[in-house]
């Protein structure tokens, strides 16, 4: 195994396993606290849409950060406030205050805003043919997480009786303990070979090429129908009368199936294209719609949660590299972070609304206005694709 893959990937790949663990025990129990503690049953999902909120605002401030002080600075940085947000989540349940538990989730969702950096960290550390792979291996990380995180969510639920879930998020902060201690222990390629400056082309020249817009949507697209529906898979599936168990076991086949095909997308995206790939995704998305509208059984919450799993590999991990064919070196800094800033704003609406069109709409229906956006990445990327294919 080459060098690059052992001291910087394998290591991002086992902080990928802290952040997922965590973050299949924040989505097994965010939702179901916000029920507990909020005004109304409309605002369930308020603090999952302030989690991603969260990320929108660390995106581009980090990313910066780490274009001039590194990638180890900005990820240290990140696991405190992890650290920090899962004592004061803990304290909110505690103390039974909704806005206090809003902070808390707002806080972890910079924490998880940083640590969406470990894939671009990952590919700059090896040669262009491989960046796929790399990226593939970091998510991978996310296999160990599926496991554990469900495991320590039900272990934790009630570490602190009476209060419910307060456990889970003491958890958290170890967690992110780790990953702080895991960073320090690896090493990122240097800000002369990553292109840490914010130098080359306008931001708005960048933006505006048919590579760059269609690498976010596919990225931005998969990622807010993967959050639309899973966060509010747990709250659907206690209103149908399943058990937390279940709740807490669809979510871990969901995480399995989110990272699972990282085995191979890398080579498949070698040996297919970026473009089929993201595609293939799509109709995956497509095939979950379908199961979720025909039944609310457990085996039905569960293949949806599977399809919407892959899908979302194929169209994040096929977008991610799309978008690393899109700039130069030097323009890494503020391209990244505009990309994280603009696809997790579309993850903050979906997520928040989550709760609201679960209430409103039912489980059924609400699957049906993931359809249009996923139609219009098929159609944008294979426009794209035939655009690329002409002789210049």
């Amino acid at each position: 195994m080459r060098p690059a893959f052992t001291r910087t990937v394998l290591p991002l790949a086992l902080c990928q396993s802290y952040l997922f663990a965590g973050n299949t025990i924040v989505i097994s129990t965010t939702a179901l606290v916000g029920a507990l503690l909020a005004p109304s049953p409309l605002m369930a999902t308020v603090p999952m849409g302030l989690q991603f909120l969260g990320m929108v605002s660390a995106s581009m401030p980090v990313s910066l950060l780490m274009g001039r002080h590194g990638r180890g600075l900005g990820f240290s940085l990140g696991a405190v406030l992890g650290m920090l947000a899962g004592l004061v989540g803990a304290a909110a349940i505690v103390l039974g205050q909704f806005w206090l538990f809003c902070i808390a989730t707002f806080l972890y969702g910079t924490y998880a805003g940083a640590s969406a950096f470990f894939r671009f960290a990952a590919a700059e550390a090896v040669e262009g043919p491989l960046k796929a792979r790399a990226i593939s291996w970091v998510l991978l990380g996310g296999i160990l997480a599926a496991f554990v995180g469900p495991a320590l969510a039900d272990a934790s639920k009630d570490w602190l009786a009476p209060f419910l879930f307060a456990g889970c998020f003491l958890v958290v902060t170890g967690l992110a303990s780790l990953m702080l201690a895991t960073v320090q222990l690896t090493r990122f390629a240097p800000l002369s070979t990553a292109g840490g400056g914010t130098g080359g082309r306008p931001l708005g020249e960048i933006v505006r090429q048919p590579r760059f817009l269609v690498a976010l949507a596919s990225a931005a697209v998969g990622q807010s129908v993967m959050s639309f529906l899973m966060v509010a898979t747990p709250l659907a599936m206690i209103g149908c009368g399943h058990a937390f168990g279940d709740a807490t076991m669809v979510i871990k086949w969901h995480v399995v199936a989110m990272f699972a095909p990282s085995f191979v997308t890398g080579q498949l995206i070698q040996r297919f294209g970026v473009e089929r790939i993201i595609v293939t995704g799509a109709l995956l998305n497509l095939g979950c719609v379908l199961v979720n509208t025909q039944g609310l059984e457990v085996v039905h919450f569960w293949l949806g949660l599977v399809l919407l799993g892959v899908g979302w590999n194929f169209m994040f991990v096929g977008g991610t590299t799309l978008l690393t064919r899109a700039y130069a070196p030097e323009e890494r800094a503020k391209v990244e972070g505009i990309n994280e800033v603009a696809m997790f704003s579309t993850v903050v609406l979906a997520s928040g609304a989550s709760g609201a069109m679960l209430e409103i709409m039912g489980w059924a229906a609400m699957n049906l206005l993931v359809i249009a956006p996923i139609v219009a990445v098929t159609i944008a990327v294979f426009l794209l694709a035939r655009a690329e294919a002409r002789p210049a």
